[in-house]
């Protein structure tokens, strides 16, 4: 599977509003400087000590809004 990492504030630019919101990041303990990332099917995981985590997931349309953000492609 690909993904496109990016910090915890990338993503947070990238997303709708309808999408994981503030106290959501709070509570997977998500900042600003956290490494994240997201794969074709939207599952956002997050990089933790022994590997990622999936905290969430996101809406249609987000492949281009995170190519967008990043600048960068699946891998």
């Amino acid at each position: 599977m690909s993904f496109i990492e990016m910090t915890g504030a990338t993503l947070r630019r990238a997303l709708h509003e309808d999408e994981l919101q503030g106290d959501e990041f709070q509570r997977a303990h998500v900042s600003d400087e956290t490494i994240v990332r997201v794969n074709h099917e939207g599952d956002v995981e997050v990089r933790r000590p022994r590997g990622w985590e999936v905290v969430g997931g996101l809406l249609g349309g987000f492949e281009d809004r995170i190519r967008e953000e990043t600048g960068l492609d699946w891998a």
